[in-house]
């Protein structure tokens, strides 16, 4: 019996499922990757989709094939994006207390709550512009603005910026590099390059935190 593929499995060979799903379902991986995308941000019960990974492969993806239009992938994940941010900011605003107060929802700890509050109070608002391109951090951050003090103006200000950098600056990577013959050799190693990348925030952040608590 074959194993179902962890994340580290479909991680390194992203490229490989984004090909056989878009020949198994066509035009139809337009859906597909919105909700992805919209579940990364939205839902705090899927922070672990490989986001950052997967923008790149798809921009990738479609220099190589030319069967999906990048005009019509950037602003639709980039609504995706700005949707899943909005519901996120609305469940915290309305349900903060109550859903800060557990330790874990799904997946979620709250130990990921207490290293975005660190975010926001070393950057402000900028935060969730630099969560984009942090896995987890993107998750909660629009989750711990809307059960914070940030008005909604200031938030959708940042919320659009950084929806605009992180979907539009990876899928233009991919599009424009991926596509490359040296890239596609080591199309597994990049792909665990902007792994490393985007997660080392995260993993320097709760070093950090151990440090202050005396746990290292």
């Amino acid at each position: 019996m074959e194993h179902s593929p962890n994340i580290i499995q479909i991680l390194l060979h992203l490229n490989d499922y984004l090909t056989a799903i878009l020949a198994e379902y066509g035009t139809q991986t337009y859906v597909i990757l919105f909700l992805i995308i919209f579940c990364e941000t939205g839902l705090v019960i899927f922070p672990f989709l490989p986001g950052d990974s997967l923008l790149f492969a798809v921009g990738a993806l479609t220099a190589s094939t030319g069967e999906l239009d990048i005009t019509i992938l950037i602003p639709l994940l980039i609504t995706a994006a700005l949707l899943g941010d909005n519901v996120n900011y609305f469940v915290g605003k309305f349900l903060g207390t109550q859903i800060k107060a557990r330790q874990r929802i799904g997946f979620l700890k709250h130990e990921y709550i207490e290293h975005t509050e660190a975010y926001y109070d070393k950057y402000g608002g900028r935060t969730v512009i630099m969560a984009r391109f942090i896995p987890l951090i993107r998750t909660v951050a629009p989750f711990v603005a809307g059960a914070g003090a940030m008005k909604y103006p200031r938030f959708i200000g940042f919320c659009i910026s950084g929806a605009l950098l992180w979907v539009g600056g990876l899928l233009m990577l991919g599009y424009q590099f991926g596509n490359m013959e040296i890239m596609k050799k080591n199309f597994e190693l990049v792909i665990l390059a902007i792994t490393v990348l985007s997660i080392a925030p995260l993993v320097y952040q709760l070093w950090q935190t151990l440090r202050a608590r005396k746990i290292l």
